[in-house]
């Protein structure tokens, strides 16, 4: 190790001449850690490790990841546990932290207007569109969403999202009055707008006490995503599954959330490796959740189960609701959170979601998917700026 004194004698050289030399001198490899919320095995632990692979590929070795499932952070600690450093890169669930990231959760909480665009356009691919419409809107539309991480010591550098959100349930929810008096697991204010609008109660709880609150009646539903079923070990304890309702998915999630100290020790390459990495995570969880979702309903049924759809009295009921909620989010947020700039945000984030409904058009893998959010966001964040 050079001492100061030595490094300003040595050679007649100054000191900035040898801190530059010093600086040049390639990186050491380093492994970091990084906390899932999610047990091994489940889709969206595949998914992290495929973003560990992917960053050990595009950083040449420099930057590898030990992926703790489910132990070393829980969704509830990741903001403070990424923030102090207990790991360096954590899956954040925005939605936990509500005064922490309002911005963020004000645009994830706008996904059911994916329920107002004509099913032949989306063609399927809503989910998608979503999730690069989010990721753009956050790195380049919202610095409010920048500010709010970088306040948390936390860096985004990819997104997660899920596919669309049904009723996990102990009983058949298909015409509203189903609703009445129901217990349901939310995982957004918008979800309990909607609940409250056809008289059932809404619950918060992470998504590790999903299924003890399924099994012992302390709910009768949750609001999520379809392969949760299956990711979270729920077949036991669900008799029924309404898949097309309430709709929406979950989007407010700093996939690979860095700590901030972590971020500026790296250099400008490894950063773009982090990028690269994000991409795929970003296209890759979304992926392997519509691609189960089916599989998730199989176990269901060999479990003795029952899926249905909502009727369309109940489908037309929740696009009126959706229609009237754009404007209530706007509210809601404001009131409680101050956030002001709600509706300008809510407008420019309808335009960008309209373009990647078309971008998304006609992608066939999860590779396709990655590069397309490569090459039309991720490779053109300023590396030099971002999160510093």
């Amino acid at each position: 190790m050079i001492s100061r004194k030595s490094l300003l004698s040595v050679g007649g050289l100054s000191a900035s001449v040898l801190t530059a030399a010093m600086l040049a001198t390639p990186a050491q490899a380093r492994t970091l850690s990084y906390a899932s919320v999610y047990p091994a095995g489940s889709e969206a632990d595949k998914a992290v490790h495929a973003w560990a692979e992917k960053l050990e590929e595009a950083s040449g070795g420099d930057l590898s990841a030990k992926i703790y499932p489910m132990s070393l952070l829980s969704a509830s600690e990741v903001s403070a546990g990424v923030r102090d450093g207990l790991a360096d890169v954590g899956y954040l669930l925005t939605v936990y932290f509500p005064s922490e990231f309002p911005h963020i959760n004000l645009i994830n909480e706008s996904a059911m207007q994916t329920n107002l665009i004509d099913p032949e356009r989306l063609n399927g691919m809503g989910t998608f569109a979503f999730e690069g419409a989010i990721t753009e809107f956050m790195f380049f539309n919202c610095p409010e969403c920048m500010e709010e991480l970088k306040a948390q010591n936390h860096v985004y550098t990819g997104n997660v999202a899920s596919s669309g959100y049904g009723l996990i349930c102990t009983t058949p929810v298909v015409e509203p009055d189903d609703m009445e008096g129901l217990r349901m697991r939310v995982a957004g204010s918008h979800w309990s707008r909607w609940v409250s609008e056809f008289d059932g109660s809404s619950v918060s709880m992470t998504i590790s006490e999903i299924r003890e609150g399924l099994g012992q009646g302390a709910l009768d539903c949750t609001i999520s995503s379809l392969p949760e079923i299956t990711n979270l070990s729920l077949t036991e304890v669900v008799t029924d599954v309404t898949v097309d309702l309430p709709g929406g998915i979950y989007a407010g999630s700093s996939g690979a959330s860095v700590n901030g100290d972590v971020w500026k020790s790296l250099s400008e390459d490894q950063r773009k490796a982090m990028l690269k990495a994000g991409a795929d995570l970003t296209a890759r969880t979304p992926w392997l959740y519509e691609k189960t979702q089916e599989q998730a309903l199989d176990a269901v049924r060999e479990n003795g189960g029952n899926i249905h759809e909502a009727s369309a009295e109940f489908k037309e009921a929740t696009r009126a609701f959706v229609e009237k909620d754009m404007t209530t989010i706007v509210e809601y947020y404001k009131d409680r959170y101050d956030v002001q700039r709600g509706q300008e945000m809510l407008d420019e984030f309808a335009e960008i979601l309209d373009k990647w409904v078309d971008l998304v058009q006609g992608v066939e893998s999860v590779d396709e998917l990655a590069e397309l959010y490569y090459d039309e966001i991720f490779a053109k964040v300023d590396v030099s700026k971002h999160g510093l």
